[in-house]
């Protein structure tokens, strides 16, 4: 595979991208994604949304006895039955696109400006003349790549947890955008980029497929829950011994069975005052930050993909190349060095493995001259045999994956 081209007007660097426009403003790169096109078929997406495993929502409008626009909305498993005497305005969304098309995957590296570690998924919309899914916002950044026919995009008013939605309606839409930023019918290829929280509305002008591929930070509510793992299960990065230090509280006159609120906000100053002075709690932050980000939000099919080193060692000798599916997300922290792939910290990597993983998840991609490049500088008759033996399992597990 031929490494992708960032997804960037001419004029604009990575760094002038992220420094103007990254959760700032809008971007329409015309023909900025041209490997798109030819990829997907409409007739591809609705096959698919009716599979086992898939993630899929189907949505349907239509007008109710006083004129007004009535949503309707079935989620996964769908069905032939669902997509028969279907309204004139209807969409169907899959999630998960990479899992089902390794091709569409590997277009992540045209978004490579963008930390992988940010990769939510790649979501696809299909849509008749007139299909849309509503004015609304989105809780993360988006680049919306135009793969068939054609959209029109208006951007308008920026949004935040008080935007109101309409009533009594299955998804999260309103009527209001407010003066517009852009107006513009995406053809395949155009590729728009729409920051997090600003209100969006596409309507399809014909059949049409436009592919998202969506970056979220993870929430409080995620650290917290790694946090609590962490400490419930001690690691090397944090032991619970380290929070068993007395608070210094100052008594005064209260009833006798009231908790003093005052009390409570010196205990909790306490606890962050230790917390920002404490190295330990720093890497179980850490740790809690690589485990949520490396998380995926949809669980890796399984596959019964066997491999084996000697029939590897072949298969790169005659020249394939492995390097990182784009299913699976990697990462490292350096300070303690460790590394992550879907949420799991591999803790018992040896040096070898490390720095061969550490190269694959920032883009690499090994033939069989570079893997041996890692080898012949180790003291180890046996480091080959077990790199070998290592990628196997990588690549039963779905963390790599084989090229021509």
């Amino acid at each position: 595979m031929s490494k992708i081209a960032y997804c960037l007007p001419n004029e604009i660097s990575a760094e002038q991208f992220l420094t103007e426009y990254w959760q700032k403003k809008p971007l329409l790169i015309k023909n900025g994604l041209p490997q798109i096109v030819g990829l997907l078929e409409p007739q591809d997406i609705i096959d698919l949304a009716q599979q086992d495993d898939v993630t899929a929502r189907l949505l349907k409008t239509e007008q109710d006895p006083q004129g007004e626009e009535r949503w309707t909305l079935k989620t996964s498993p769908l069905n032939k039955k669902d997509f028969s005497k279907l309204p004139p305005q209807w969409s169907v969304l899959v999630q998960n696109l990479e899992q089902w098309s390794p091709e569409l995957g590997e277009l992540w590296q045209a978004f490579g400006f963008i930390p992988q570690w940010q990769r939510d998924d790649i979501m696809v919309s299909y849509a008749p003349q007139g299909g849309s899914v509503g004015r609304h916002y989105d809780e993360y950044d988006v680049f919306l790549v135009q793969a068939y026919g054609h959209r029109r995009w208006q951007l308008g008013k920026w949004c935040d947890p008080s935007t109101e939605f309409k009533p009594n309606q299955p998804i999260r839409i309103f009527d209001e955008m407010g003066d517009l930023l852009l107006d513009e019918v995406m053809a395949p290829g155009d590729v728009l980029y729409v920051p997090s929280r600003l209100s969006h509305y596409g309507v399809a002008q014909d059949d049409c497929l436009t592919v998202s591929f969506g970056l979220r930070y993870p929430n409080l509510g995620d650290l917290i829950d790694n946090i609590n793992d962490a400490i419930c299960h001690p690691t090397p990065h944090f032991s619970p011994a380290a929070l068993n230090i007395p608070l210094r509280l100052s008594p005064n006159t209260q009833p006798l069975a009231q908790l003093d609120p005052a009390m409570v906000q010196n205990m909790k100053q306490q606890l962050l005052d230790h917390l920002s002075q404490s190295a330990e709690f720093d890497r179980l932050f850490q740790h809690a930050v690589a485990t949520a980000v490396s998380s995926r939000r949809y669980e890796l099919l399984q596959s019964d993909d066997e491999f084996y080193p000697e029939e590897l060692s072949e298969m790169l000798q005659d020249g394939a190349t492995i390097q990182q599916d784009s299913n699976s997300k990697m990462l490292y922290t350096e300070q303690p060095f460790a590394l992550y792939v879907n949420g799991e910290w591999l803790d018992e990597l040896s040096e070898l493995e490390s720095a061969v993983l550490k190269d694959l998840a920032n883009g690499a991609v090994l033939d069989w001259q570079t893997l041996q490049g890692y080898v012949t500088d180790l003291d180890d008759e046996m480091a080959e045999e077990v790199l070998l033996d290592s990628l196997c399992s990588w690549l039963e597990n779905g963390w790599l994956v084989l090229g021509e």
